[in-house]
Parts: C-alpha cells; structure tokens; sequence
C-alpha cells in the first residue's frame, strides 16, 4: 500500500514543473506522426491496436437516410417500434449494404420487451440523448434487453485447409506468420489464427493449481482454443501477411498456431442505434428484475453505437458477445445502475468479442465499467472514458482476455490486470498483452503472468498496488506518476500514423 499516492500530492507534482513531455522506451513517436518500436529480447512490442473499431477506423461512422419515422404512442409502443424495425428489414439494402433508419421522433416511448434487430442494414436513430429528445423506457418486470441486435450460427472453419504454422515462436506485435506451405491462401481471405490449449501450457501458467472452493473449475486445455479473426494482406512464399498483429505469444512447446478460412453466413453487419436515451423501470436500488442490458450485440460486425444514454440498467448501457467484431461504441453513457453489489452485474461497457473500439465512454455506480471476459482475442481499445463512484476494478475480469489497450482511462476507482485466482469459479489470470497508457487511478496494480507474455503499465498518475498476490510476477512498469507522456493517446497516434503513412505490414 506504500506505493498509493492521494491526489492532492499528485497536484503539488504537476504545479512543481514535474510535467515536461517525455517519451516511453518502447514507442517514439517522430516527426510526420512515424512511430518506432522497440522489441524486447524475445521480439514483442506493444502492438498496433488502430485497427479497431466500424470500418477499422478508415471511415466515418455514415448518416443513414430515415426510411421509418414514428411517433410516441399512449401505453406500450414494442409493437410500434418492432413493426418499423421489421419493414426496414425486408427492404433491399444499397451498395454500401444499409437498408435504412427507424428514426423514433422526441418523446418518450414505453416498451414491455425487447427490440430485436435482426437483418443486416439497420440503424435505430433518436433525436438526442437528452431528457427532452427520444427517450425509450424499458417497463419489464424480468431481465432482458432492450435493443437486441442478433444475427445467428457460428463460424464454419474448412477444417482440411488447417495448415500449421512452422515457427518454434512468433512474438507479440508481428503482423506475420511463416507457414509450413502457403499455397492454399490468397489476399483477402478472411482466416482465424488458431492457438491451441495445451496441458503443459495450463501447468506452466499455474492454472490447474488454483486455491480450491466449492464451484471452482481448474483450467483445461480443451477450454482455451483461441481463435483470432484476421484477413491476408500479402502473402510472400510460405510468409502470411495479416491485417491484425499477433496478440498472444504462439511457441511450439505450447502447441504453436495454425491458419484456417473460415466463414460466418448468419453474422450481420452494417447496423447501429444512435442520438436516444434508454431508461429502465425499477422497484427498488437493488431490483433485479428489470431491464439489464440497454444494448446487446450477439454475432454483429461493422456496427455502432453513438450518443446513447443508459439509466438504471442492471448490467450494462452496450454488452459485446464473443461472436462480434469491429464495433465501434462512441460518446456513450451508462448511469446509476440499479441491482445488488455483487458479482455478474454492473458491467458498464463489456467487451466479449475482438477488434472494438469504446471512445468517450462515461459510466457512474459501475463495477467492471471498461471490462473485457474471458478467453477475449484482441485486439480491443478502450479510450478516453471516464468512471466514477465505482464498485470494483476495472480491467480484464477474468480467464485470459489478449490484447486490450486501455488508454487514457480515468477512474476514481482500480485498475487491475492480475492473478484473480479462485474469484469467481476460478477466474485465474486475467489477461495479456493488457497495456494500460497515460491512465488515472488511485490504486492499480499490472502484473504479468508466469508464461506467455507481459502486460504493460506506461505513464499511470496515481497509486500502484501488489495485487491480490503479491508474489506473481510484476507488469512492465514505466513513468509511475511521471505527467506528460507522448503521445497523449496511444490510439490515436497509431491510427494517425496508419491513416497518414500506411506503412508495410510488419
């Protein structure tokens, strides 16, 4: 606890010139916004997360043409609002793949269910966030969602296409893998990285030892498969070029990697809500029986979320599943959440799938405000949010999330990338390759784990912290309480650098 710093000191530093810009030791940034990375002895730099997000942040987020526009009904308006979500849904979409907005005029609209969106091309648009614009009352007496955007099925692998990477160790930060034969690729395949569990992987890590309590599950090798969505770029003989880095350390002696084709049919794209405020009804401050996510996102690529409101939900204002990827969730708030203080609520902005961005988020009365879960393949950006009156931490919650930047995060609570050991039912390791940079909070701790790879804390103001386990090893510390890192964002300069200078893939 020495290490805690009360805020009023961290002032006195800042007022006393303790605040001339520096730069960290493992990203310069140049002039005409060119960054150079520094490796560690084994190859790992901190990757390039601007990929994320709608469109991987090469275009704007577009105005969709209003194609339904509805009015406030007395009573219970599902059925309203469905019926206009499900005629947008039989329209042909355009060349840009979008069949057109529900636009809900100002008023306030009281639903008893949950919205389902479930056709390629949809956007829901309000007119303002604000308690005088769109205003849609969730009035359910049981949990559920109110905005559901759902597509369907799974990916579909060829499995007799799987071809095995042939490096004894590819480090984190590449954006290539040499393979034993290339051929059955081209560019623009869409492929996943494919990384095993392996026994001996699980042993090393220490995840089969977990102090046991009733309900708790030991980690096993057939419950981390990990499969990373990524596209072939070029392709140089048995060198496979991709649009992602590797995230997650391959090494043989775990299993190595492989590369497959896959596809995803019931996934839709091209889909957003955006400008509304969404409020839940409830019975009590621990009411568990209402409203609990505002938005939900379940096998959904290319999407948004922009300008929201959530009040009183139970759980979260955007919830992301596993099978979802590149969504961008901007300028967004979640507020005073009504349930129990406890365990499996109260995930602000929660983060299941890889390749999302969340810009300009802002959570109050939150647990795990900024989280990801468990087996998350990255990468996944968190930027620019704010908490406060927190209840927990925030972080990687549990069960190995890879590749999360948390950047410029400022919250009057924890920030945690560690060991959670028995937590929950067995929760472990959190994660790698977490990187927090130029963050704020009083009480943090960053710790790496026994194998596998490091997470990095660069440019923290605030406090750090042993941990729940003091003895596990400790994260890549740089510039604690050090004011004026450069870049601000890390973000935003890797994406400045790729939109300005698209350099060859690494």
């Amino acid at each position: 606890m020495k290490h805690l710093i009360p805020g009023f000191i961290i002032i006195l530093l800042m007022l006393k010139g303790y605040s001339q810009t520096w730069q960290s030791q493992f990203i310069l940034i140049h002039e005409k916004n060119h960054l150079q990375y520094f490796p560690d002895k084994e190859g790992n730099v901190i990757p390039d997360f601007s990929r994320v997000g709608y469109a991987s942040g090469e275009k704007e987020i577009p105005d969709i043409p209003v194609v339904e526009s509805i009015n406030p009904a007395k009573g219970d308006n599902t059925r309203l609002i469905q019926n206009a979500i499900d005629r947008v849904g039989v329209r042909p979409p355009d060349k840009n793949g979008f069949r057109g907005a529900v636009l809900l005029k100002k008023g306030t609209y009281r639903v008893d269910g949950t919205l389902l969106i479930n056709n390629s091309g949809i956007v829901i648009c309000g007119e303002g966030a604000g308690t005088d614009g769109t205003v849609v009352i969730e009035t359910a007496t049981t949990k559920l969602d109110l905005f559901s955007f759902r597509g369907e099925g799974n990916r579909r692998t060829e499995l007799n296409m799987v071809v095995a990477v042939s490096e004894e160790f590819v480090p984190v930060g590449r954006k290539y893998v040499i393979l034993e034969n290339a051929k059955s690729f081209k560019t623009g395949d869409p492929v996943l990285l494919y990384r095993p569990g392996s026994e001996n992987w699980i042993k090393d890590l220490k995840m089969d030892q977990i102090d046991a309590r009733e309900g708790l599950k030991q980690w096993t090798k057939d419950d981390y498969p990990l499969n990373f969505e990524r596209i072939v770029t070029k392709i140089e003989g048995n060198k496979v070029y991709l649009d992602h880095p590797v995230v997650m350390q391959m090494d043989k002696k775990y299993g190595g990697g492989f590369l497959m084709k896959y596809t995803f049919p019931g996934r839709i794209s091209h889909c957003g809500i955006e400008n509304l405020r969404m409020e839940s009804a409830y019975r009590s401050e621990t009411d568990e029986e209402h409203g609990w996510n505002a938005i939900s996102f379940s096998r959904v690529s290319q999407a948004w979320v922009r300008n929201v409101v959530s009040r009183f939900f139970g759980y979260s204002c955007v919830t992301i599943d596993s099978n979802s990827r590149n969504i961008s969730v901007l300028d967004a708030q979640c507020l005073d959440a009504k349930s129990q203080i406890t365990g499996g609520r109260r995930y602000s902005f929660n983060c299941g799938g890889q390749l999302n961005l969340f810009k300009n988020c802002y959570a109050t009365e939150g647990r795990h405000d900024f989280v990801t879960g468990a087996r998350v393949c990255g990468p996944n950006v968190f930027t620019r949010c704010k908490a406060r009156n927190t209840h927990s931490d925030i972080g990687p919650h549990h069960r190995w999330a890879c590749g999360t930047l948390f950047d410029l995060i400022d919250t009057d609570g924890e920030i945690n990338v560690q060991d959670r050991g028995n937590y929950g039912t067995g929760h472990g390791w959190s994660g790698v390759t977490q990187v927090l940079w130029n963050c704020r909070s009083p009480k943090t701790s960053v710790q790496s784990p026994w194998v596998s790879g490091h997470n990095y804390c660069v440019g923290l103001i605030g406090g750090k912290w042993a941990g729940r386990f003091p003895d596990r090893p400790d994260g890549v510390w740089e510039g604690l309480n050090k004011p004026g890192l450069q870049p601000e964002s890390l973000y935003e300069a890797q994406l400045k650098e790729r939109l300005t200078k698209k350099p060859d893939p690494k």
